[in-house]
């Protein structure tokens, strides 16, 4: 495949096979899939659309060509094409904030079940909200909750505005550039959170697409991984209203030793929610 851009319509089918080829020999996960979704954007279509699709026009190609050179080096496939799903919403990403993931989705299904009234009007507080996923995905399910998220790096408040109005929440969520809750007043009746949890010297064995793209701050969680949730277990109790729940996600192997950390601070665990994969994700807490 020339990387230059040519002249003329490139034949889709030559192009996506050779695109196969260079992500499999780069130890790109379902390389086919990948290939198809760059094509997709750079022909600003989606996977259905690019079905009735047999040449791209030069500008398309030479956008394609842009995007796989990214993909190449591991760039996640979100930060390229700019947002990706969580729940019901999409969501816009950015390399100031990790990438919504579906494990955290996790999360949202525990505040359904333990918050049943759909219709209550829940104080809710996002802590380090990152690009605000979780907070408006509760939002979008509780019609009459408001919210604030909270985020330490200022770029990822401001996405998480945007991305607050651009699924129609922003009448209803405040996003705030704070350490943890700093200048924040309760009580709140939900409180979420997914801190930074992996151990600091498990950093670089994460993917080539996390350790080299993903916001190291929104990763590290310390020596042992805790050190997030030590900051939380000890705001928590004075943030919560009395009958208020907190859910949490934890990292591989922590579901025995952030619940011990959160009753150190009288916080009663109510459950550990594993995801899909059967690990202990989300952790739910109340006074």
């Amino acid at each position: 495949m020339k990387d230059a851009m040519t002249q003329a319509p490139v034949n889709l089918r030559h192009l996506l096979s050779d695109a196969t080829a260079r992500l499999r020999a780069a130890g790109i996960e379902a390389p086919q899939r990948e290939a198809r979704l760059l094509a997709a954007h750079a022909a600003d279509s989606d996977l259905a659309g690019l079905l009735r699709i047999d040449t791209l026009p030069p500008a398309a190609h030479a956008a394609f060509v842009q995007t796989l050179h990214r993909r190449l080096n591991h760039e996640p496939m979100a930060y390229i094409t700019g947002h990706t799903g969580f729940w019901s919403l999409d969501i816009a990403v950015s390399p100031a904030t990790l990438i919504p993931r579906a494990d955290t989705e996790t999360l949202v299904e525990a505040v359904l079940d333990h918050l049943p009234d759909r219709n209550a009007p829940l104080r809710v507080l996002d802590i380090g909200t990152g690009t605000g996923c979780l907070l408006l995905a509760v939002l979008a399910e509780y019609p009459r909750a408001v919210g604030t998220g909270t985020d330490l790096n200022p770029d990822a408040a401001r996405l998480a505005a945007r991305n607050a109005t651009r699924n129609g929440l922003a009448a209803r969520a405040a996003m705030l550039c704070c350490n943890w809750a700093d200048g924040i007043t309760g009580p709140f009746d939900l409180i979420l959170s997914n801190p930074p949890y992996i151990p600091h010297a498990d950093l670089n064995g994460l993917m080539p697409e996390v350790v080299r793209h993903e916001p190291a701050r929104a990763l590290d969680g310390g020596a042992d991984g805790l050190v997030a949730y030590r900051a939380l277990a000890a705001i928590l109790p004075d943030l919560l209203a009395p009958d208020g729940i907190a859910v949490l996600e934890l990292g591989i192997g922590q579901e025995h030793s952030v619940p011990a950390i959160m009753r150190q601070r009288g916080l009663h665990v109510l459950e550990i929610r594993p995801d899909l994969g059967g690990i202990g994700r989300a952790l739910v807490v109340k006074k």
